[in-house]
């Protein structure tokens, strides 16, 4: 009877690992890949294998010193395990998935170029905003890219709040005034979230303009790919998750 008990438990076991690594398989490959290192990042700070210290942006040590992987560890620590993590966390996840699941599909290269962009002019404002983690300005921008191509979908904020998506990023710097965080991590990442957005899909469709950011070659041959008949995209509009959600409803 314990056998038959432990071998039922072991082949649960065995089916909740196979199943979460389906799961974790179907993330696509740029969202799965910057979620791991921000959450295997802060383990290894939790754990302290590293120092937040050995993490944080310093433009004299990355010069000086060639400490270079800063200009990356910077962008991946959101804290010790607790409210401001689990809460970026999600966002990143959300927001970073649905853009590659939505308006990047099929378009990977496109996607990590856009990374690239943000994350050399997020550093460069960085130079001169004393801000030591930039991970946040980071999503920031994500979140202010994916509402400006999606103005129609209505949001709740923690059920007080309805509002059109375009005015989601605004309505997190509100919450991080309240809750008496600087709110220049917000502005750069808006900033940055609009310099990308206007080059992208305003200034190509305006009377004289073009477009400026092309995606190099290289990256195309290095990330875009058949597409996998097998893989399972979040509805955008559908999905649901944490205290802030897209309501999926449209106006003309």
């Amino acid at each position: 009877m314990a056998d038959s008990e432990a071998g039922a438990a072991a082949a649960a076991a065995a089916g909740m690992a196979h199943s979460f690594t389906q799961e974790y398989f179907q993330i696509p490959v740029v969202t799965r890949a910057y979620t791991t290192a921000c959450v295997l990042t802060t383990a290894a700070v939790q754990l302290e294998f590293i120092s937040p210290f050995q993490l944080y942006f310093n433009p004299e040590l990355i010069i000086r010193r060639y400490q270079i992987w800063r200009l990356i560890t910077s962008f991946l620590f959101f804290g010790s395990l607790g409210f401001s993590f689990v809460f970026n966390i999600i966002f990143l996840y959300r927001y970073c998935r649905m853009l590659e699941e939505g308006c990047f599909r099929g378009r990977t290269a496109d996607f990590v170029f856009m990374f690239l962009f943000g994350g050399i002019v997020i550093t460069l404002f960085g130079l001169f905003a004393n801000i030591f983690f930039l991970g946040q300005a980071f999503i920031i921008m994500l979140v202010y890219v994916w509402s400006r191509r999606h103005p129609l979908i209505r949001m709740n904020f923690f059920g007080l709040l309805n509002f059109q998506a375009p005015f989601l990023p605004w309505v997190l710097m509100g919450f991080s005034l309240l809750l008496g965080n600087s709110i220049v991590v917000d502005l750069l990442g808006i900033s940055v979230g609009h310099m990308y957005y206007f080059l992208e899909d305003v200034f190509p469709n305006q009377p004289g303009g073009r477009k400026l950011l092309m995606t190099p070659e290289l990256l195309r041959a290095m990330f875009d790919r058949p597409e996998d008949p097998d893989y399972r995209p979040l509805l955008e509009e559908q999905q649901q998750g944490g205290a802030l959600q897209p309501n999926g409803e449209q106006h003309n």
